[in-house]
């Protein structure tokens, strides 16, 4: 009965009809290169992570000297082409008790609700591996990339505890820093040349890491529309005992410099 109605010449020009002909085929594909030609990221659908859009929107950079690190970000959050806000917190501590703060910094660029999800998940492995950032960086890169539910979100990580400094990305990747410096961000690569360059000029070789990361994030927000200049920074230090001995030290000196003067 099937053969019977295709070879019926009402149900064969009605296929014919719904079948579109090749110039028909031609104007579709022309349309479709048409709608994505301005961002061809659209073609594959869903952005993978990475994608630059999912970077779009906010710089981060991590210097990492000896056993020290700083952990700088800008604070604008752009939505398409306007700044909806200007001063967003975009670097946390981790690992903190009431008494001290905590040595761990990160920092994240994408999705405000994704680097929050991923804020937990680095927090709680964290606490499963107290003083191992290797270990809890690698188990929040695996999970995120085999758990369905975190593997569609969007972002990217920077950790530090200021020995040893990683990005983390959803493709499972852990990555330590090159020179002890990491850039993330639509502005990230801006910061992390001028990074590097003072980072070898002689001239600035005696600058402390705030003031390099403060100038690398500088040129960052001069040249990049997605990032401005209020930053926020965050120092953490692997041995935090040498630090409160400094100041102990200047402390001391200071007091036995008062008691000449007396004299």
């Amino acid at each position: 009965m099937l053969c019977r109605a295709l070879r019926c010449p009402r149900v064969g020009r009605g296929l014919a009809a719904a079948r579109p002909v090749p110039s028909q085929l031609c104007v579709r594909q022309s349309a479709r290169q048409m709608q994505y030609s301005h961002d061809p990221y659209e073609q594959t659908g869903r952005g993978s992570h990475g994608d630059y859009r999912a970077w779009r929107g906010t710089t981060v950079l991590c210097v990492q000297r000896g056993d020290e690190a700083v952990m700088i970000a800008d604070g604008q959050v752009s939505m398409g082409d306007v700044v909806f806000k200007s001063n967003v917190q975009k670097v946390r501590r981790f690992g903190g008790t009431d008494e001290e703060e905590g040595r761990i910094v990160a920092g994240f660029a994408g999705g405000t609700a994704d680097a929050l999800t991923l804020f937990e998940r680095l927090e709680a492995r964290l606490e499963e591996f107290p003083g191992q950032l290797t270990r809890a960086a690698t188990s929040l890169a695996r999970d995120w990339r085999t758990d369905k539910y975190l593997r569609r979100l969007e972002a990217t990580m920077v950790v530090t505890d200021g020995e040893n400094a990683y990005l983390i990305s959803g493709g499972g990747d852990v990555m330590n820093a090159e020179g002890g410096l990491i850039g993330i961000g639509s502005g990230g690569f801006y910061a992390l040349a001028a990074a590097r360059a003072l980072a070898t000029c002689e001239e600035s070789s005696n600058l402390e890491i705030e003031d390099l990361a403060k100038r690398a994030m500088t040129v960052a927000a001069d040249l990049c529309v997605y990032t401005n200049h209020n930053f926020v920074l965050l120092k953490t230090s692997a041995n935090p005992k040498k630090d409160e001995g400094e100041g102990e030290d200047d402390a001391s000196t200071a007091d036995t410099e008062e008691k000449e003067e007396q004299k």
